[in-house]
């Protein structure tokens, strides 16, 4: 394992730092939250800062105050602010499936383990909740990012009155920054007029970071989208050669990278010279979010 967090000295980790800046990528599993730093494509110090089950995570970068993870947990929705030594509280006790955030400075979008869909407000730079909005409901939600959420019948997006349906069924997972885009059991769909088939295959996992940069796990394989031009046809995705012949069931973005997590437990980070990688050690592996520490 790479060292622990306490065993590298301020030196190094100036060092490791350098100018690119840190970016910690927090990964939901089965048995807690592994917490990698990054800088650039380099892997630094990993450690597990919450030692309950995660079935997703999410970072909120807010104006005031310190950014929030956010887990979703079988236990409720569990918050830490972003910084060198996170500690993760529970702030309700409603099993939640999957959170994400959607619009606003102060708030994240969660789905619960009974279908329930609801928004939850943070107080201005805290941690505490100050509110809780019920959205609605759909039934086996999988997983929330932006105004989309993916369930057993489709895809929903959030809206000031509540969820609406926007078609699909299966989905498994949704992108929602920049052009929306949907995992599904029959393939991976962008929305034009009307949702458009990428590609056909089973997809299971699906990111983006809102400015033309995408990536999927399609059929197994991981594809990549990059088109500047603004096109998110079939021949728009590339197979990626990541350096583990392992399937990635998480992925995510941060400034200058991409990440995706395999279900083996290695990491891997592409900040635009290939792909580099790091055995994190963690099965059950269910959600990554990165967050900007410094």
């Amino acid at each position: 394992m790479a060292p622990a967090e306490d065993d590298i000295s301020i030196d190094e980790k100036r060092v490791y730092a350098g100018s690119a800046g840190r970016t910690d990528a927090y990964v939901a599993t089965g048995t807690g939250i592994v917490r990698v730093s990054l800088s650039a494509d380099k892997v630094g110090a990993f450690d597990m800062v919450a030692r309950d089950p995660a079935r997703d995570v999410a970072v909120l970068a807010r104006d005031e105050g310190s950014d929030l993870v956010a887990a979703a947990t079988p236990d409720g929705l569990s918050v830490a602010a972003v910084g060198d030594d996170p500690e993760f509280k529970s702030v309700d006790d409603d099993p939640a499936v999957a959170v994400g955030v959607a619009g606003g400075r102060n708030g994240v979008i969660v789905a619960r383990e009974d279908g329930a869909i609801e928004r939850v407000e943070f107080e201005r730079g805290g941690a505490a909740v100050a509110s809780t909005t019920r959205l609605g409901s759909v039934a086996d939600p999988r997983a929330v990012d932006g105004a989309l959420v993916a369930a057993a019948g489709g895809v929903f997006q959030v809206g000031d009155e509540g969820l609406t349906d926007v078609g699909l069924d299966d989905a498994r997972d949704v992108a929602g920054a920049g052009m929306p885009l949907a995992a599904t059991g029959a393939g991976l769909y962008w929305l034009g007029n009307g949702w458009m088939t990428a590609r056909e295959a089973v997809a299971e996992a699906v990111a983006s970071d809102g400015d033309g940069h995408a990536m999927a796990v399609v059929g197994g394989d991981l594809l990549v989208h990059s088109d500047g031009a603004g096109e998110w046809g079939e021949e728009t995705w590339t197979p990626a050669d990541l350096p583990v012949d392992e399937t990635p069931v998480a992925l995510g973005y941060g400034p200058g990278v991409s990440v995706g997590v395999t279900d083996a437990g290695t990491l891997c980070v592409d900040a635009g010279d290939g792909w580099r990688h790091q055995v994190v050690g963690v099965r059950d592996v269910a959600g990554v979010a990165l967050a900007v520490v410094e």
